[in-house]
Order: C-alpha cells, then structure tokens, then sequence
C-alpha cells in the first residue's frame, strides 16, 4: 500500500527516536487495512543511525520450533547458530547485542504473530534484556488487531495505528490521484471509508474516471460487500460455519443503534445460542465480550460480515433480533423488522417515524436519524417520504454530518409534494450550506425556503429570511443583506440610514440562525427556545430581524431596544438555539459580558443535549465575545476547541472563522508560523466558499503579526486596501476593527498622509459605543497623526480610557507608542516609565514580539528591561512554552498539535526552535528543565 501519511511519518520519527537512543520493543498493530506493513516498511527506509534487518514471518515454517528465532539469527550475521546451554531468548538477546555493537540496530519483523510460541517467546525475553542492559538494538514487530495480542506479548508496549484523519484521508486520495477526484466525491470517499487506507484505496480502484470526476453518479452503496470483502475478507478464514451464524447477528445488532457493541445477551439468543447467554463461555476470536456487551474487535470487520453476506441471511439476522427485543415497538425492534423485509410498508414506515419522533423516547440524534431515514425509505406516499428524509436530514446535521444531510435532501426532493414540504428541505439546504458550503448558494436556499414557506408556515418563512440574509452578512454583501431584511413595501431610506461604516464589528455570521432553522423550521415542527408560543417566538425573530436591520444602517438608537430583547428571551430559557439567538445580539450591542454568559450556556445546552453540531458555533460566539473583551488567550483556548469540533462535525465555514480567530491570537503572541499555518488555513476555505468576514479577520491577524515583528511598511501595505474605501475594502462589519493597526503602520512607515480618511470614519464607529476599545484605539490614532506637542496630551487621554476597559495588550500598545514618542523628544525618565508599563502589559498577556519591541526601545533609552524570572524558559515564545510544558507532559507531537489545533510540521519547528533556545539535545532533557522550572515557580 502506498501514501504514507504525515502523522504516521511523525509517528515513526518519534518511534524510532525512542529506538535507537534506548532500544527496547513495540508491538504494532491495527485493523485489517490500516497499513501496519506501509508503516514497518516506512520505518526500515527512515532508520538511519545504524543498520537495519526487515523481515517476514512466513506461516508456511511456523509449524516448526525456533524457525522465527532462526530466521532472526541468520539475518543478524550469526548463521543458523545452536542454542548451545543458553535458552533460545538469551541466545537471541546475545545475538542483537553483538549486532549492535557501537551502532543502533533496528529489527523490523512483519505479521510477527505467523511466528511459532517458541521464536515469539525468545523475541519478547530478548527485547526485555538488551532494553535493560542498556544495548541501543530496537524490534518492531506487526501484528493483526482483529484477533487477541498473543499471549507471550501481552505486557509488551503497543502502538495501536488509529484510522486517518479526515485531512489526511484526503491528501491520500490526492496523492493516489495526482488531484483529479472531484472535492465532492473525495469528501464522498473519505467519509465511507472512515480512516482506513486500504479501503480507501480500494474505493478509488472501483470508481471510473467519470465517477471520480464527478460526471457520473457514484454505486450506491459505496463500500459494498465485494469490496469490503477484498479488504478485510481474509481476516475471516479459519471461523467454524456454525459460529459464522454469530458474527453476523452480532454486526446486524450493532448496525440498528449505530453503536460498536450490542447486548450480548440478545445477540446470543437471536443467534440460536441461548445456551450461552450471561454465560463467558468461548467466541470467536474477532469478537470480546466486556461488561455484558459483545463487539467485533475491527469496526471494518463488521462492515464486511454484514455487507458480504447474502441478503435473505441479513433478514433472517434481524427478524431473529427483532423477535428477541423484549420492546417490539422500540426504535431497535422496529428497525430490525424494516431489515428483514423487502419493499415498501406503510404501517412498519408510519410506526418507525411515530416512534423516532416521540419526546417521550429520548433517543439519540444519531438513531432518531437512522429511524427516519428507514422510514422513509418505507414510504409509499411521496410527499410523506420527502418530509421524513429531511427529518432525518435535521438528526444528520445536528449530529455534524453535511454531506449525509445534503445526500437525504437529495433523496426528498419531490415536485408533487407540497410548498410547504419542499419549503422545509431548502430551508435545512441553506442551514447546511451556510455551516458548510457556499454562503451564496445558502442564501438562495433561504430564499427559496421563503417563498415556498410564505402562506403556510410564516415562523418558518421568518426564519428563512434571517437564514439568507446570514449568509448575505457572511459573504460581506451589505445590501443584499438589507435587501432581505426589508419587509416588502418599507425602502431603507423611510428608516432613516445613519452615517455609513459603522455596522457592528465582530458579530457572528448567523450561524445561530442556521441551526434555528434546523431545530424549529425544517421538518419536525417543534418549538424553539424558552418562548414557545407561536406568538413569542414570531417576536423573536421580528425583533431579531428589525435589530439586524437597524445595525446594518447605523442606527444603534433603533437597534438597541429589539436586540436587547433578544438577549433577554435567550437567557431566560436553557435552550441552545434562542441562546445562540442571544450571543448574537450581545455581540451586535457590544454587551460582550451578555454574550459570553450566552454563549457558555448555549454550549453546555449544546452537550448535555448531544447537538453536536451546536457546540462550535457557540464556541465561536465565545471567542469573539472574548476578543472583543480584550483576553485573546481566552478566545484562543474557545477557538482550539471550536475548531476541533468543526471538523469533527464537518462545518469548514465555522472552522474557517476558528481558524482566523487563532490567526488573531497568535499574532499578538508574536508566533509568526502559527499565523501564517492559521491564515493559510482560513484562507482556502473562505476563497472557495465565499466566506469576506473570515477572510479579513485571516488578514488582518497576518497584518498584525508583520506590525509586530516591526515590519510597519508590510503591514501597511496589506491593510490599505483593506480599510481603505473602495471597491477591494474589507467586510462591512470588520474592517474598521484593523483600522488602529493600519494608523500605526502607516505614521511608523512613514505615510500618516494615508490615513486620516481612516480615521474620521473609524471616529463614527467608536461613537456608536458598541465596541468597548474604540474609544481609547481613536484617541491613539489621533496622537500617531497628531503633530508637535498635541500628542502629549492624546495618548494621557487614551491611557486613562484604556482605564475603562480590560485587556492588558491594547493599553500595553499604547503606553509602547507614547514611551516611543517621549524617548525620541528626549524625556527619557518618563519614557522609561511608560516603556516599563508597556513591558510588564506585553508579558502579562504573553505578546512574546511585542515585548521584545518594548525592551528594545528601554534599551536605546539606556534602561536595561527587569528579568521576568524564569530562567531559561523566559526565553521561549508563548508557543514554544506550551509546546515544550506539552512535551514534558509525555505528549507525542502529534498530541500536541491536536491539543494546539496546529499541524505537526509547526510543532516539528518549534521544537527544533525549543532545543536551540534552551541548549537541550533529547527530549529527556527537555522534560528535566522543565521539572525544575516546575519546582523553582518559573513560569509555564
């Protein structure tokens, strides 16, 4: 197999690094197709400290005693030696001794477990012995992961290979492709193969050219048994016949509630093997029982039992289960006798979707999805069939899976249903889109959905024009947006527009407006939030809308009444989607406190109630509400875990804007790499999707960071165009935010000439009182273009408005800036003054380059900076501290990026950085500083 993956490549740099430094042992192992030989073969090419031996178990000679040990022997030099008085381990450990010599050894040994007990054995004592004597010889030996370690390596150390990433899935794809898998199909491919490499890449095998360019539709269903088979097949030689009966009544239990493991019990009984029931007695050894529960040990091992067998035995499998269910009109009773027959049912389909739907089942997303989605495919009627495929769509996106959303609203369209109906999927279309897709395309959708949904459904209709004109605010497009927040027959003029440029910055895009749809508009019907009467939740979104309207215009006065409510309905119920509601609005008030309460109990909400799809959105409504409070740590920490979440859940939109948070993060800590990674990042989704608010947060975040490293005449030149007016101006709601960057870079690159423009319309935002910085930021700005002395008296005045407000980074900016203008008049004791605050503000919030500015300007003024303790460690980067405390923790740098939401090619970077800094060769020195800085209370 080929298109070994980064993190694997990570992976056995560290393994072998371990290796050759100590020696010792690990068992690799893994579910058929996960690449266990692609991995040994990867390490054997990489090892290059000493000499390397790759072997083969071959099961032809495994009847044989100490054939392995033999084999072992004859590729270290030493013949088919005898065993003379020593035992076969003591030989063998005497033997890689020898080999070694003054070099590291590396002995790689494939499918191992083909081995006779005796060789295995004397591998196993060998390695505890050279380990312990201190000889640098390493083994890596394979073993399958759907069958039981055997017992002779039981205690020996495991490295498990887990499924890809979905990143990683994809670049194997390109890779194996040369990129000509259209993004749809690869997106296709990646989730049906769910991490496995081999099937991934048997998947690509099946398809034509026309199919993987997306021409031509792709088989349905896409794994099917053949091809799983061909890929996990072989695993399944040597089950006797009468237990064959077991393992597919135990994949077809496993398969009703979605879950890896099933009740044990049932599955026994289904299975005819009622005798067996509590009892421990022997399975098969690709199944455990633990704790009353049975499971397959590889997940794609019950993929291909159930896919491969005939289709009158999967019936039989689940009419025996659903016989055994002591609840035969439970969700699992029902879906197993959908499963045992054939055709249409509209009794079976009806009882299938009262059960799925019932308040009272508290069932799942995930099952309330897969009991939808079967009943639909039970339906006869067409439009009953095309409401119940988008319910199930619902259940799909609340759990974070688009792409099987967008497949069910596929299956429902249905021009004889009724407006009402299709309305219903186009309104779940734009909700999926706008998380996921292009935000033009979704703002269509929520158009359609209005139209359709106009003289039936008016909540749902309202809640369709919010969703277009969310995505109409994603794409940075003002008047479509006031365009669909107009009621017909009302001109924005009649309103009465306030000055221009000052709509409200960092605001959400909507997205809780989205899964409003999902939850109150698309299929199910229900309420929505703590005002559930029709009455109140038209209200809501009324107010919503006439709020959003009257911010987009620039009249806060009128914006202000409608918006509050809104915050004060969604903090007065527990549910996640009118909080979201209300995050939203706090953020367009400028009540940051307001939206960081909303926004922590949308996402507690979001938990306790498994909406998985919920949970990033509300953690991207808490990072901006903490960026807009000044403690971008705190929005970098909401952001690392909203991005992981986003991409588990599928929503590249969201993660676009995680990702530009973060951007913004790492560019007051000075992390060059990190925000270039970040900005790269958010930057390839928001060109492809249409995404204008993330993309000029990505920008600014990179303008910042070339102010920082004190490159002025860069920053200032990727931030004209951006907050200058014109066509190629930045998003409507963001751009005056990167104004006070772009007034300093110009006076310090020596063009103020550019900015008072600027700065005369950012004057009309900071008086809209929505954003608690602007005020102290405009006096700044003023002082940077003022001339002769009238400065002094300008940065006095923003000192004491910074006074007002939290956040330690802005105010450190401006003591910076004024220490700065005082040095060069030569007033120096008060510079050294202002300097010093500028310092301590800089470090207190970790602006590691910042800083550095700060004692280099004391340093000219002929201060040197106070140490800020630490010892060594004080010289680390925020990022390089916490990689390094990360490190000493025992995390892989694998375990660190995804702790860091950064690839591990950055984390490879600043640990080579990390080494230099600190004069450290090894990872074990790394953990031994950091202990002590540990013990003497430097800081982490």
């Amino acid at each position: 197999m080929t298109g070994q993956t980064t993190s694997r490549r990570q992976a056995v740099s560290q393994l072998l690094d371990v290796l050759s430094t100590g020696g010792g042992i690990r068992v690799v192992t893994g579910e058929p197709g996960c690449g266990r030989t692609a991995f040994l073969e990867h390490a054997a090419r990489s090892f290059r400290a000493g000499p390397v031996r790759h072997l083969r178990a071959d099961a032809a000679s495994s009847a044989r005693p100490l054939s392995g040990l033999h084999t072992v022997l004859r590729a270290l030099g030493g013949g088919a030696r005898a065993l003379g008085d020593g035992t076969a381990g003591e030989v063998l450990a005497d033997a890689l001794r020898a080999a070694a010599g003054g070099s590291p050894l590396l002995v790689c040994v494939d499918d191992a477990h083909l081995w006779d007990a005796a060789s295995r054995a004397a591998l196993a004592h060998a390695a505890a012995r050279v380990h312990a004597a201190g000889v640098r010889a390493g083994l890596l030996l394979t073993v399958p992961g759907h069958r039981p370690v055997d017992r002779e390596w039981a205690a020996l150390p495991l490295l498990r290979l887990g499924p890809l990433t979905p990143a990683e899935a994809a670049r194997l794809v390109d890779d194996a492709t040369d990129g000509a898998v259209d993004p749809g199909v690869r997106e296709e491919l990646v989730t049906e193969a769910e991490g496995n490499p081999a099937l991934l890449l048997a998947l690509l095998h099946r398809l034509s050219p026309a199919q993987l360019g997306g021409r031509r539709e792709l088989p349905r269903p896409l794994a099917d048994g053949e091809v799983l088979t061909a890929v996990a097949g072989g695993c399944l030689t040597g089950v006797p016949p009468d237990r064959a009966g077991l393992l597919l009544t135990a994949a077809a239990a496993a398969r009703a509630t979605g879950e890896p493991d099933a009740d044990a019990d049932l599955v026994l009984r289904a299975a005819g093997r009622a005798e067996e029931a509590g009892a421990a007695g022997p399975l098969p050894e690709v199944l455990v029982r633990a704790g009353g529960r049975i499971r397959f040990r590889s997940a794609l091992l019950a993929r291909a039992v159930y896919a491969g067998a005939p289709p009158d035995r999967r019936r039989a499998a689940h009419r025996a289960l659903a016989e055994s269910l002591a609840g035969p009109g439970g969700v699992p009773a029902l879906l197993h006798r959908s499963w045992s027959v054939t055709g249409r049912a509209r009794d079976l389909a009806d009882g299938l979707a009262a059960a799925a739907t019932d308040p009272a089942a508290g069932l799942p997303p995930g099952l309330r999805r897969r009991a939808l989605t079967r009943a639909a495919e039970l339906t006869p009627d067409d439009a009953e069939r095309a409401h119940r495929y988008t319910a199930a769509a619902e259940q799909a996106l609340l759990t974070g899976h688009p792409p099987e959303a967008l497949r069910l609203l596929d299956a429902a369209r249905s021009e004889t249903a009724p407006a009402a109906v299709r309305g219903g999927a186009e309104l779940l279309r734009g909700a999926v889109l706008l998380a996921d897709g292009p935000v033009d395309d979704a703002r269509e959708s929520f158009l359609l959905a209005a139209a359709l949904l106009a003289t039936g459904r008016r909540e749902a209709a309202d809640t369709a024009v919010l969703g277009a004109a969310d995505a109409a605010w994603a794409a940075g497009d003002p008047a479509a947006c006031l365009q669909v927040l107009t009621p017909t027959g009302t001109t924005t003029a009649a309103l009465g527009a306030g000055p221009a440029g000052t709509a409200v910055a960092l605001a959400p895009t909507g997205d809780g407006v989205g899964a409003a749809a999902v939850e109150g508009g698309a299929g199910s019907g229900r309420a929505t939030g703590a005002v559930t009467s029709p009455a109140g939740r038209s209200a809501l979104l009324r107010d919503h809308r006439d709020g959003m309207r009257a911010v987009l215009l620039g009249r806060f006065d009128l914006a202000a009444a409608p918006l509050r409510r809104v915050v004060e309905r969604g903090l007065h119920g527990n549910e996640p989607e009118p909080l979201l509601r209300s995050a939203a609005a706090a953020l367009m008030l400028g009540e940051v406190t307001a939206a960081r309460r909303a926004g922590a109990r949308a996402l507690a909400a979001a938990r306790t109630l498994g909406r998985a799809a919920l949970e990033p959105r509300a953690l991207e409504y808490l990072a901006y509400a903490e960026l807009r409070a000044g403690r971008h740590q705190l929005a970098r920490t909401h952001a690392e875990e909203g991005l992981r979440t986003a991409s588990r859940t599928g929503q590249r939109n969201t993660a676009a804007h995680h990702h530009a948070v973060l951007a913004l993060a790492a560019s007051i800590e000075g992390e060059k790499e990190v925000v270039a990674e970040h900005v790269a990042a958010a930057l390839h989704t928001t060109r492809r999707h249409g995404l204008a608010q993330a993309a000029m947060l990505a920008q600014w975040a990179a303008a910042r960071a070339d102010l920082g490293a004190g490159r002025p005449r860069e920053a200032a030149d990727r931030l004209g165009p951006l907050v200058r007016p014109g066509a190629r101006r930045g998003h409507f709601a963001v751009w005056m935010l990167a104004v006070p960057c772009f007034v300093e870079a110009t006076a310090l690159a020596g063009r103020p000439e550019h900015a008072p423009t600027v700065v005369e319309d950012f004057a009309l935002w900071a008086a809209c009182g929505a954003d608690p910085q602007a005020p102290a930021q405009l006096l700044r700005c003023r002082a940077l273009l003022a001339t002769g002395d009238a400065a002094d008296d300008l940065y006095l005045r923003a000192l004491d408005r910074h006074e007002e407000t939290a956040g330690d980074f802005e105010r450190a900016r401006t003591e910076l800036l004024y220490g700065k203008w005082l040095r060069r008049r030569r007033r120096l004791r008060e510079a050294r003054a202002r300097l010093g605050e500028a310092l301590m503000g800089f470090e207190r919030c970790g602006a590691h380059l910042w800083a550095q500015q700060a004692a280099a300007e004391l340093r000219a003024g002929g201060a040197a900076p106070a140490e800020s303790g630490g010892g060594e460690l004080s010289r680390l980067t925020p990022q390089q501290l916490r990689i390094a405390r990360r490190v000493a923790e025992g995390a892989t740098n694998r375990e660190v990026a995804l702790s860091l939401s950064v690839s591990t090619r950055t984390v490879d970077y600043h640990l080579r950085n990390v080494f230099a800094t600190l004069g450290v060769r090894s990872r074990v020195e790394l953990v031994r500083l950091v202990g002590q800085a540990e013990k003497t209370g430097a800081r982490l």
